[in-house]
């Protein structure tokens, strides 16, 4: 029995550092290494998501070359959303070819069935991170390790850009790390197109396992893509695109500029009363300025992870900048007072 798991011991290593010497799949662990190099691990512990796609089984790949070079503990985890009947099956399945031929042991993770009517893709999306999030703090792991590609970028912007979302929402996806409640989330792959993470996957797992609903029509997000594919065969490259996308972000860090320096300058924090006073000349900023700065100060009272509605917003800063007289209001868990020239913020009870 001991040399047997010797042999596995010795086997495993070899598998994947072997693979690294083809110039391919070593050129992608250079970009994905490259993500990670300047990170504190000094838990040396790495959490990674794993769909069953190519995309994130090439970030799990690339995540267990790093950790054997590294001596990092690696969590891969198995999201199970149960909104489609073999979604559980589906889990199973990945969980056990990674275990039997890859000595991978991913744990799976799900919820109770919701029965969701509206906005599925979206409820998918908190759940996912819901979970992940609770299981990197309940193992006190900081880093998340994600498989997004840049076909995913793209796919983005097309999305907020039809939901009208403004300039931080359109650029809002194209950071390779991010911090999310306390944890890293890493996409190392955001230059990288699907289709090399495609055949990366098949010169190393050689297996996936796709998710049906990714070419359903009822979804946005499989509309846009088909949009992304004939916007393709008319010209629109991935390097125009992102070389357009880097101008946007260039702006939205002017402007980013600014609402650091509106909140600084024109707002006043009491930690022990949890209150915050704005003076007048906070809302003689331009309109994103103080939309951006107001929005940052409620969810900074509210304790709240989403950001309060769009209408809502700018309705309360209308009713403040255009009332000569006092105002009380209501927004996503905090009451807004504007008494005389000052407006105080502070948390409902």
């Amino acid at each position: 029995m001991k040399r047997k798991n010797l042999s596995v011991k010795r086997k495993t290593p070899n598998f994947y550092l072997s693979k690294l010497k083809d110039p391919q799949v070593k050129k992608l662990y250079k970009v994905f290494s490259k993500n990670l190099e300047t990170l504190d691990y000094s838990n040396k512990k790495i959490m990674v998501g794993v769909s069953g796609g190519s995309d994130s089984l090439s970030v799990l790949f690339f995540s267990q070359c790093y950790a054997l070079k590294n001596k990092a503990k690696l969590y891969p985890v198995i999201i199970d959303h149960k909104l489609r009947k073999e979604s559980s099956k589906e889990a199973k399945s990945l969980k056990y070819k990674l275990k039997k031929n890859f000595k991978i042991n991913c744990k799976i993770l799900s919820k109770k069935n919701t029965k969701i009517i509206n906005n599925v893709q979206s409820y998918a999306r908190e759940l996912r991170y819901d979970l992940f999030i609770k299981e990197c703090n309940k193992y006190n792991i900081e880093h998340l390790l994600l498989g997004h590609h840049k076909d995913d970028l793209i796919e983005n912007f097309f999305i907020r850009l039809l939901r009208g979302s403004g300039l931080k929402g359109l650029v809002s996806f194209d950071k390779n790390i991010i911090s999310y409640n306390g944890i890293k989330i890493i996409r190392p792959f955001l230059s990288i197109s699907k289709k090399k993470l495609i055949n990366t996957n098949k010169q190393t797992f050689g297996f996936s396992i796709d998710d049906p609903s990714n070419n359903n029509d009822k979804f946005l997000r499989s509309r846009i893509r088909k949009l992304i594919k004939n916007l393709d065969e008319e010209g629109l490259s991935f390097n125009k695109f992102y070389s357009t996308l880097k101008n946007l972000s260039k702006s939205d860090q002017v402007v980013e500029f600014f609402v650091k320096k509106n909140i600084i300058e024109n707002s006043k924090f009491f930690e022990k009363n949890k209150k915050i006073i704005l003076n007048s000349v906070f809302f003689k900023n331009p309109d994103e300025i103080i939309l951006r700065s107001f929005t940052q100060l409620i969810q900074h009272i509210s304790k709240k992870k989403n950001f309060p509605r769009g209408k809502k917003l700018t309705g309360v800063i209308d009713s403040i900048k255009l009332s000569n007289k006092n105002v009380k209001l209501t927004l996503s868990g905090c009451i807004i007072e504007k008494i005389s020239d000052s407006v105080i913020i502070y948390p409902e009870k």
